[in-house]
């Protein structure tokens, strides 16, 4: 956790590192090595998606709820996977959905999201870590307080941007936002239990650059190569 984070961020969120709950997290963190546990992502990953995506280059925001849990597979985006790695399949229906949505998108033969988050797209899970193969197993400890803040930063001091939330979880966070000032695009989760109930076709990536362009802002590449 003694992880350097990018320097608007910590502008932002540096009170947080020293409250009782982020206190607690550590530890929590500690004692899940000590016992020999293996957590995703590893230590220098935990905090990409702040790390790519500066504060105030935030023009979407993605939200999952935890890291993938199965070896090599998190590495700090949301629903996005290391180079090599079989692409899951809620990514697979995210890139389905793409391909229908904005023209000429390409399927990419790997699931490494990072463009998208260089291109201003923060793509934050409510839970930062996991322990290996065991979905859930990190929820509760003090993360979601923490990201919760980020979203709630993000609300306050900037304006126009657009929320992507898909899937109860994400949209219960839509109180975070102040929808005077920004946008909320909401839409089932891309999972293959509800894909085919509201996410597909919901055309969410044409939505949001459509809305970015309007507001003066240039949109998103969503082409990942």
């Amino acid at each position: 956790m003694s992880v350097a984070i990018e320097e608007s961020w910590l502008k932002v969120l540096k009170d947080e590192f020293e409250k009782p709950y982020m206190k607690s997290l550590k530890a929590f963190l500690l004692e899940e090595k000590q016992k020999g546990y293996k957590v995703y992502p590893k230590g220098a990953d935990i905090f990409n998606a702040l790390n790519h995506t500066p504060f105030d280059k935030v023009k979407v925001v993605i939200l999952g709820q935890d890291p993938y849990h199965g070896t090599g597979q998190a590495h700090g985006l949301s629903f996005s996977v290391q180079k090599g790695i079989t692409v899951p399949p809620s990514l697979k229906n995210i890139y389905k959905e793409l391909s229908a949505d904005i023209p000429g998108f390409s399927i990419p033969n790997h699931g490494n999201l990072t463009q998208w988050a260089d291109e201003g797209v923060l793509l934050l899970n409510a839970t930062l870590t996991v322990r290996a193969h065991e979905a859930g197993s990190h929820q509760g400890k003090g993360w979601e307080i923490f990201t919760d803040k980020i979203i709630s930063e993000l609300s306050e001091k900037r304006t126009g941007l657009v929320f992507l939330l898909w899937g109860r979880y994400a949209q219960n966070k839509a109180v975070l936002i102040d929808q005077k000032k920004h946008t909320i695009i909401a839409a089932a989760h891309p999972s293959p239990f509800s894909a085919y109930n509201g996410f597909l076709d919901s055309k969410p990536f044409s939505r949001a650059n459509a809305k970015l362009i309007e507001q003066g802002q240039s949109p998103i590449n969503w082409q990942i190569t």
